[in-house]
């Protein structure tokens, strides 16, 4: 063993590229060598994950969303011990992203029952997370297997993302057929929409509980000849041909 490294050793050193093959064998010596979580595209389980939740300082911060794993030491006024954001450290709480819930069952990364608009916004996190931190690696667990490949879960949620997306460009499309109101609100006079062209009139909005699974309603504008519409709510107390209600 030492007559190869010596060999080695005196090859680099008379060789005339030697500067540039003893930088490659420093290289090779620090990848060799070097912490564990340093490893590009490293996996982790989520015991390893949980050590990196920022009370060690000695370790980074890192958090999980959809099985991504991102460095966010950077922002450790945040992430860190103490932080507003910090119930999102050591783990992946992909769900808590949308829900608002940091507490309990809510710090989970299972989407079951999520919308798929509320999918959509998940993945969004995810990608300003790519754009924003350093990605170091992967969780294994329900996005990615122990080989790192996506698992069917992640394909689900991936397309169920897309289908949220789809679904919101035909909504806008549709709702651009009908002009919304206007509309204002103050402490002292409350709220009020109204039209500068037709009458207002309450909607509903047939794509939103395949998007939220919510039904919700807006208010359009409608002209005189399309008031006998069905489906067509007039506020409460505003009269049949008024073109500006109180609400």
């Amino acid at each position: 063993m030492h007559y190869f490294y010596k060999m080695s050793l005196k090859t680099i050193v008379t060789s005339p590229l030697s500067g540039i093959a003893l930088l490659v064998l420093l290289a090779a010596l620090l990848l060799t060598f070097s912490p564990k979580f340093y490893t590009p595209q490293r996996l982790f389980s989520a015991e390893e994950l949980a050590l990196f939740n920022g009370t060690d300082e000695r370790l980074p911060i890192l958090l999980g969303i959809l099985g991504s794993v991102f460095d966010v030491t950077k922002g450790k006024s945040h992430y860190g011990a103490g932080g507003g954001y910090n119930h999102f450290a050591g783990r992946d709480a992909s769900r808590a992203f949308v829900s608002g819930n940091f507490t309990g069952d809510g710090l989970t990364d299972s989407l079951r029952g999520l919308s798929s608009t509320e999918v959509k916004s998940v993945v969004e996190w995810r990608d300003f997370y790519f754009k924003t931190y350093k990605y170091v690696g992967k969780l294994v667990g329900r996005y990615y297997d122990g080989q790192g490949n996506p698992t069917k879960y992640m394909k689900g949620v991936e397309a169920k993302a897309a289908r949220g997306a789809q679904l919101l460009d035909k909504q806008k499309i549709e709702e651009a057929k009908l002009p919304s109101c206007n509309s204002r609100w103050s402490q002292d006079e409350g709220g009020e929409v109204w039209c500068d062209v037709g009458h207002p009139r309450m909607v509903q909005r047939p794509l939103e509980i395949a998007l939220t699974g919510k039904m919700s309603k807006r208010c359009a504008c409608f002209e005189e000849s399309q008031l006998n519409q069905p489906g067509l709510e007039v506020y409460e107390g505003c009269d049949y041909h008024a073109n500006r209600c109180k609400v």
